[in-house]
């Protein structure tokens, strides 16, 4: 199980508690965002040796009070970035093993002992992959056929919540005016650039209207950076150092980059429209040329490819 569902981009965006706070209060369910005092948020992030993985993992994990029948308690907030492209079905047990290796932490370093009990845990997988999240939810659901009754109350139970990033439709994500909305707005506009470019001024407009701008600037442009990276942008960003102080630069890389893909486009439309008219076997090649704008060469070489 090697450890590649992590984005180092997006650990750094949850070391920030806004970020942190935007992600329960934008993608959780409102009646645990409203219990929580987000002032209170403590980042408890580190490395937890998990002998089942053979692997460190390093997650997300944050503590914050919330208040429930006039008690303030402490409640652990679990959070797996999880960037394969693939569903991983395995989830439950992984998580199930997570926590339990979190637990025994908390009891090794005395944070707790057995007698004062333990702290109650959300996790959240935030995941991101292109196909949707299939995996079972509940660690009970993976026991099959379902056991008799009297053996039920036996089996595990572990329930994560899951944020599935591209379940989120552009309108849902653009009534949530927050900077990790638009972070997954982008996410998602991977099969074009015009609709990453759409996605990128809709988050700077964001930013430029957060009052803390000045602290998650920076944030968000290194991030972009390794995303444009990551998806082969091929623009030179290396002088991109704030989204709204460089927003010119870097609108006119992205036009750029949208130019060249309306000119792909419109020479595979052409070239769709010249092998139908080969197929039609009507028009000589120079005729095509000329209602196709290609030249005869690329006619040629079109109609040599469909002979094979």
């Amino acid at each position: 199980m090697a450890s590649n569902h992590h984005d180092t981009g997006y650990k750094e965006l949850f070391s920030y508690p806004e970020f942190v706070q935007q992600l329960i209060e934008g993608f959780a369910p409102a009646e645990i965002a409203e219990l929580m005092d987000f002032s209170s948020l403590t980042n408890h992030s580190g490395n937890y040796i998990t002998p089942l993985f053979e692997e460190k993992f390093e997650d997300v994990v944050w503590s914050v009070e919330i208040t429930w029948n006039g008690i303030t308690q402490r409640v652990f907030l679990y959070i797996l970035l999880e960037f394969q492209s693939t569903v991983d079905g395995t989830m439950p047990i992984r998580l199930m093993h997570y926590v339990a290796c979190f637990y025994d932490h908390l009891l090794k370093t005395r944070v707790t002992t057995p007698g004062k009990g333990l702290p109650p845990v959300l996790p959240i997988v935030l995941y991101n992959g292109s196909e949707r999240w299939t995996a079972r939810q509940d660690v009970y659901d993976m026991v099959q056929p379902e056991p008799p009754s009297f053996l039920r109350i036996y089996q595990p139970h572990l329930r994560y919540y899951l944020i599935d990033e591209g379940r989120y439709t552009d309108d849902e994500l653009a009534e949530r005016q927050t900077p990790l909305s638009g972070i997954f707005s982008i996410e998602n506009a991977a099969s074009s650039w015009e609709a990453l470019q759409q996605a990128v001024d809709r988050i700077v407009a964001i930013i430029q209207a957060d009052p803390l701008k000045a602290r998650i600037d920076p944030v968000i442009t290194r991030w972009l950076k390794r995303h444009l990276k990551r998806l082969g942008a091929g623009v030179n960003l290396e002088r991109l150092d704030s989204l709204v102080e460089d927003r010119d630069m870097l609108a006119e890389n992205l036009e750029n980059l949208v130019k060249k893909e309306r000119l792909e486009g419109r020479l595979e439309a052409n070239q769709a429209t010249a092998r139908n008219l080969i197929k039609l076997g009507v028009l000589t090649d120079e005729q095509i040329a000329e209602a196709t704008g290609l030249t005869t060469a690329e006619v040629q070489a079109l109609r040599a490819e469909d002979k094979h």
